[in-house]
Protein backbone atom coordinates (compact mmCIF):
# COMPACT_ATOMS: atom_id res chain seq x y z
CA UNK A 1 0.00 0.00 0.00
CA UNK A 2 1.49 3.35 -1.04
CA UNK A 3 1.10 5.86 1.80
CA UNK A 4 0.80 9.63 1.16
CA UNK A 5 3.61 10.53 3.59
CA UNK A 6 7.37 11.00 3.28
CA UNK A 7 8.71 10.56 6.84
CA UNK A 8 8.75 6.80 7.37
CA UNK A 9 11.59 6.97 9.92
CA UNK A 10 9.91 9.76 11.90
CA UNK A 11 6.60 10.18 13.67
CA UNK A 12 4.24 13.17 13.87
CA UNK A 13 3.90 15.34 16.97
CA UNK A 14 0.79 17.50 17.24
CA UNK A 15 -0.68 19.87 19.80
CA UNK A 16 -4.37 20.72 20.15
CA UNK A 17 -4.13 24.35 21.24
CA UNK A 18 -7.05 25.07 23.52
CA UNK A 19 -7.46 26.39 27.06
CA UNK A 20 -8.12 24.18 30.09
CA UNK A 21 -11.72 25.43 30.22
CA UNK A 22 -12.50 24.67 26.56
CA UNK A 23 -12.35 20.88 26.65
CA UNK A 24 -15.38 19.05 25.34
CA UNK A 25 -16.09 17.39 28.68
CA UNK A 26 -16.66 20.83 30.24
CA UNK A 27 -19.20 22.02 27.66
CA UNK A 28 -22.18 21.79 30.03
CA UNK A 29 -20.35 23.61 32.81
CA UNK A 30 -18.39 26.37 31.04
CA UNK A 31 -20.40 28.39 28.51
CA UNK A 32 -18.66 29.92 25.49
CA UNK A 33 -19.98 33.35 26.45
CA UNK A 34 -17.98 33.04 29.69
CA UNK A 35 -14.64 31.99 28.17
CA UNK A 36 -13.15 35.46 28.48
CA UNK A 37 -13.85 35.49 32.22
CA UNK A 38 -11.37 32.64 32.83
CA UNK A 39 -7.65 33.39 33.16
CA UNK A 40 -5.50 32.14 30.29
CA UNK A 41 -2.80 29.58 31.09
CA UNK A 42 -1.44 29.05 27.58
CA UNK A 43 1.78 31.07 27.48
CA UNK A 44 3.47 29.07 30.23
CA UNK A 45 2.47 25.59 29.01
CA UNK A 46 3.21 26.32 25.35
CA UNK A 47 6.56 27.70 26.47
CA UNK A 48 7.30 24.34 28.10
CA UNK A 49 6.30 22.50 24.92
CA UNK A 50 8.44 24.71 22.69
CA UNK A 51 11.44 24.19 24.95
CA UNK A 52 10.92 20.41 25.00
CA UNK A 53 10.61 20.22 21.23
CA UNK A 54 13.68 22.40 20.66
CA UNK A 55 15.82 20.36 23.06
CA UNK A 56 14.89 17.15 21.26
CA UNK A 57 15.26 18.69 17.76
CA UNK A 58 11.62 17.97 16.97
CA UNK A 59 9.03 20.00 15.11
CA UNK A 60 5.27 19.84 15.55
CA UNK A 61 1.90 20.83 14.14
CA UNK A 62 -0.15 23.08 16.43
CA UNK A 63 -3.87 22.62 15.70
CA UNK A 64 -5.09 25.97 17.01
CA UNK A 65 -8.50 27.47 17.69
CA UNK A 66 -9.18 30.72 15.85
CA UNK A 67 -10.60 32.09 19.13
CA UNK A 68 -7.22 31.43 20.77
CA UNK A 69 -5.23 32.99 17.94
CA UNK A 70 -7.22 36.23 18.10
CA UNK A 71 -6.36 36.62 21.78
CA UNK A 72 -2.75 35.43 21.58
CA UNK A 73 -1.23 36.76 18.34
CA UNK A 74 2.22 36.81 19.94
CA UNK A 75 2.00 33.07 20.61
CA UNK A 76 1.15 32.41 16.96
CA UNK A 77 4.28 34.22 15.83
CA UNK A 78 6.35 32.51 18.51
CA UNK A 79 5.21 29.06 17.37
CA UNK A 80 5.73 29.83 13.68
CA UNK A 81 9.11 31.51 14.25
CA UNK A 82 10.30 28.38 16.06
CA UNK A 83 9.74 26.41 12.84
CA UNK A 84 6.50 24.69 13.77
CA UNK A 85 3.36 24.39 11.66
CA UNK A 86 0.06 26.03 12.59
CA UNK A 87 -3.13 24.25 11.50
CA UNK A 88 -6.82 24.69 12.29
CA UNK A 89 -8.78 23.26 15.20
CA UNK A 90 -11.83 25.28 14.17
CA UNK A 91 -12.80 28.61 15.68
CA UNK A 92 -15.24 27.88 18.51
CA UNK A 93 -14.28 24.30 19.44
CA UNK A 94 -17.64 23.00 18.28
CA UNK A 95 -18.13 19.34 17.43
CA UNK A 96 -18.57 18.86 13.69
CA UNK A 97 -21.39 16.37 14.21
CA UNK A 98 -23.46 19.09 15.93
CA UNK A 99 -23.12 21.59 13.05
CA UNK A 100 -24.84 22.06 9.73
CA UNK A 101 -22.60 22.09 6.63
CA UNK A 102 -22.99 25.89 6.38
CA UNK A 103 -22.06 26.36 10.04
CA UNK A 104 -19.01 24.14 9.63
CA UNK A 105 -17.88 25.98 6.50
CA UNK A 106 -18.11 29.33 8.27
CA UNK A 107 -16.23 28.03 11.30
CA UNK A 108 -13.27 26.62 9.34
CA UNK A 109 -13.19 29.55 6.92
CA UNK A 110 -12.98 32.10 9.74
CA UNK A 111 -10.34 30.15 11.66
CA UNK A 112 -8.18 29.56 8.57
CA UNK A 113 -8.17 33.27 7.69
CA UNK A 114 -7.25 34.32 11.23
CA UNK A 115 -4.49 31.74 11.61
CA UNK A 116 -2.91 32.57 8.25
CA UNK A 117 -3.02 36.28 8.95
CA UNK A 118 -1.43 36.01 12.39
CA UNK A 119 1.14 33.31 11.65
CA UNK A 120 2.14 34.52 8.19
CA UNK A 121 2.03 30.90 6.99
CA UNK A 122 -0.46 28.82 4.99
CA UNK A 123 -2.89 26.64 6.93
CA UNK A 124 -3.10 23.25 5.24
CA UNK A 125 -4.55 21.03 7.94
CA UNK A 126 -7.61 20.57 10.15
CA UNK A 127 -8.43 18.54 13.22
CA UNK A 128 -12.02 18.42 14.43
CA UNK A 129 -12.64 19.17 18.11
CA UNK A 130 -13.15 15.87 19.93
CA UNK A 131 -12.34 14.00 16.69
CA UNK A 132 -15.95 14.65 15.73
CA UNK A 133 -15.92 13.81 12.02
CA UNK A 134 -17.77 10.60 12.67
CA UNK A 135 -19.78 8.28 10.39
CA UNK A 136 -22.50 10.35 8.73
CA UNK A 137 -20.53 13.61 8.61
CA UNK A 138 -18.31 12.79 5.63
CA UNK A 139 -19.64 15.98 4.00
CA UNK A 140 -17.08 17.76 6.15
CA UNK A 141 -14.30 16.38 3.92
CA UNK A 142 -15.93 18.02 0.88
CA UNK A 143 -15.98 21.39 2.66
CA UNK A 144 -12.36 21.07 3.78
CA UNK A 145 -11.28 20.40 0.19
CA UNK A 146 -13.33 23.33 -1.11
CA UNK A 147 -11.82 25.65 1.53
CA UNK A 148 -8.26 24.81 0.49
CA UNK A 149 -7.20 22.26 3.11
CA UNK A 150 -4.79 19.53 2.05
CA UNK A 151 -5.07 17.16 4.99
CA UNK A 152 -7.25 16.19 7.94
CA UNK A 153 -6.44 14.47 11.25
CA UNK A 154 -9.88 13.94 12.75
CA UNK A 155 -10.35 10.19 12.48
CA UNK A 156 -9.65 8.04 15.52
CA UNK A 157 -9.96 4.40 14.35
CA UNK A 158 -11.29 3.10 17.68
CA UNK A 159 -14.67 2.31 19.20
CA UNK A 160 -15.39 4.80 21.97
CA UNK A 161 -18.52 6.60 23.20
CA UNK A 162 -18.55 10.19 21.93
CA UNK A 163 -16.09 9.82 19.10
CA UNK A 164 -14.24 7.28 17.04
CA UNK A 165 -14.64 5.53 13.71
CA UNK A 166 -13.62 1.88 14.15
CA UNK A 167 -14.00 1.20 10.43
CA UNK A 168 -11.50 3.90 9.41
CA UNK A 169 -8.08 2.69 8.20
CA UNK A 170 -5.55 2.95 11.06
CA UNK A 171 -2.79 4.28 8.77
CA UNK A 172 -2.38 7.45 6.69
CA UNK A 173 -4.52 7.25 3.57
CA UNK A 174 -6.21 9.31 0.88
CA UNK A 175 -9.87 10.28 1.03
CA UNK A 176 -11.28 10.65 -2.48
CA UNK A 177 -14.29 12.93 -2.82
CA UNK A 178 -16.05 14.39 -5.89
CA UNK A 179 -14.25 17.72 -5.45
CA UNK A 180 -10.76 16.37 -4.88
CA UNK A 181 -8.54 14.38 -2.55
CA UNK A 182 -7.65 14.88 1.10
CA UNK A 183 -4.85 13.16 3.00
CA UNK A 184 -6.13 11.63 6.24
CA UNK A 185 -3.75 11.14 9.16
CA UNK A 186 -5.52 9.07 11.83
CA UNK A 187 -4.47 8.96 15.47
CA UNK A 188 -2.08 6.18 16.51
CA UNK A 189 -3.48 2.87 17.73
CA UNK A 190 -2.23 -0.62 18.46
CA UNK A 191 -3.72 -4.12 18.36
CA UNK A 192 -3.99 -6.17 21.56
CA UNK A 193 -5.88 -9.44 21.87
CA UNK A 194 -7.95 -8.65 18.81
CA UNK A 195 -8.87 -5.17 20.00
CA UNK A 196 -7.67 -1.86 18.55
CA UNK A 197 -6.54 0.36 21.41
CA UNK A 198 -5.79 4.09 21.43
CA UNK A 199 -2.13 5.02 21.86
CA UNK A 200 -1.99 8.54 20.46
CA UNK A 201 -1.45 10.72 23.51
CA UNK A 202 -3.63 13.02 25.56
CA UNK A 203 -5.37 11.23 28.42
CA UNK A 204 -4.14 7.91 27.01
CA UNK A 205 -0.55 8.97 27.72
CA UNK A 206 -1.45 9.86 31.31
CA UNK A 207 -3.76 6.95 32.12
CA UNK A 208 -2.48 3.95 30.15
CA UNK A 209 0.85 2.14 30.63
CA UNK A 210 3.68 3.83 28.76
CA UNK A 211 4.58 0.43 27.33
CA UNK A 212 1.37 0.53 25.28
CA UNK A 213 2.47 3.81 23.68
CA UNK A 214 5.93 2.37 23.01
CA UNK A 215 4.40 -0.72 21.45
CA UNK A 216 2.30 1.33 19.04
CA UNK A 217 5.21 3.49 17.94
CA UNK A 218 7.49 0.49 17.48
CA UNK A 219 4.83 -1.23 15.40
CA UNK A 220 4.63 1.87 13.21
CA UNK A 221 8.43 1.96 12.98
CA UNK A 222 8.50 -1.66 11.84
CA UNK A 223 5.93 -0.93 9.16
CA UNK A 224 7.64 2.28 8.00
CA UNK A 225 4.51 4.25 8.92
CA UNK A 226 4.57 7.46 10.98
CA UNK A 227 2.47 7.37 14.16
CA UNK A 228 0.29 10.39 14.95
CA UNK A 229 0.70 11.73 18.51
CA UNK A 230 -1.21 14.57 20.19
CA UNK A 231 -1.20 16.51 23.45
CA UNK A 232 -2.96 19.57 24.92
CA UNK A 233 -1.08 22.48 26.53
CA UNK A 234 -3.23 22.19 29.68
CA UNK A 235 -1.89 18.67 30.20
CA UNK A 236 1.45 20.25 31.16
CA UNK A 237 -0.20 22.55 33.69
CA UNK A 238 -0.93 20.63 36.92
CA UNK A 239 -1.64 23.91 38.75
CA UNK A 240 -4.48 25.01 36.45
CA UNK A 241 -7.66 26.27 38.14
CA UNK A 242 -10.02 23.44 39.06
CA UNK A 243 -13.52 23.49 37.60
CA UNK A 244 -16.39 21.85 39.42
CA UNK A 245 -17.34 18.89 37.21
CA UNK A 246 -18.69 15.38 37.87
CA UNK A 247 -16.18 13.05 39.55
CA UNK A 248 -15.56 10.87 36.48
CA UNK A 249 -14.78 13.95 34.39
CA UNK A 250 -12.58 15.28 37.20
CA UNK A 251 -10.57 12.05 37.27
CA UNK A 252 -10.16 11.90 33.50
CA UNK A 253 -9.11 15.54 33.17
CA UNK A 254 -6.96 16.15 36.24
CA UNK A 255 -5.37 12.78 37.04
CA UNK A 256 -1.78 12.27 35.98
CA UNK A 257 -1.06 15.86 34.99
CA UNK A 258 2.27 15.85 36.83
CA UNK A 259 3.34 12.84 34.78
CA UNK A 260 2.86 14.52 31.41
CA UNK A 261 6.17 16.37 31.15
CA UNK A 262 8.43 13.45 32.18
CA UNK A 263 6.48 11.12 29.87
CA UNK A 264 6.93 13.55 26.97
CA UNK A 265 10.65 13.74 27.76
CA UNK A 266 10.81 9.97 27.49
CA UNK A 267 8.78 9.81 24.28
CA UNK A 268 10.79 12.55 22.57
CA UNK A 269 14.00 10.86 23.68
CA UNK A 270 13.04 7.48 22.22
CA UNK A 271 11.43 8.49 18.93
CA UNK A 272 11.92 11.17 16.29
CA UNK A 273 9.14 13.60 15.44
CA UNK A 274 8.26 16.05 12.69
CA UNK A 275 5.26 18.19 11.73
CA UNK A 276 2.59 17.10 9.27
CA UNK A 277 3.69 19.75 6.76
CA UNK A 278 7.22 18.36 6.77
CA UNK A 279 6.00 14.79 6.32
CA UNK A 280 3.70 15.79 3.45
CA UNK A 281 6.31 18.22 2.03
CA UNK A 282 3.86 21.13 2.05
CA UNK A 283 5.02 24.74 1.55
CA UNK A 284 5.53 26.60 4.82
CA UNK A 285 5.31 30.16 3.50
CA UNK A 286 2.46 32.13 1.97
CA UNK A 287 4.58 33.20 -1.00
CA UNK A 288 5.68 29.63 -1.79
CA UNK A 289 2.16 28.24 -1.46
CA UNK A 290 0.79 30.97 -3.75
CA UNK A 291 3.35 30.12 -6.42
CA UNK A 292 2.47 26.43 -6.09
CA UNK A 293 -1.23 27.16 -6.59
CA UNK A 294 -0.48 29.41 -9.59
CA UNK A 295 1.64 26.69 -11.17
CA UNK A 296 -1.21 24.19 -10.85
CA UNK A 297 -3.71 26.66 -12.31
Amino acid sequence: MSLPVHCATEHIFTVDVEEYFQVGAFERVVQRKDWDSHPSRLEHSIGILLELLARHHATATFFTLGWIAERHPFLMRRIADAGHEIASHGHWHRRVNTLTPDEFREDVRVSKAILEDLSGAPVWGFRAPNFSITPGTEWAFDILIEEGFRYDSSLFPIHRPGYGNPKAPPVPHLIHRPGGTLTELPLATTQWRGMRLPAAGGAYLRHLPFGLIQRAFREHDAGGIPAMFYIHPWELDPDQPRINVPWHTHVRHYSGLRKTQPLLERLLGEFRFRSVAQCLKLPMSIATSSRAVSAVE
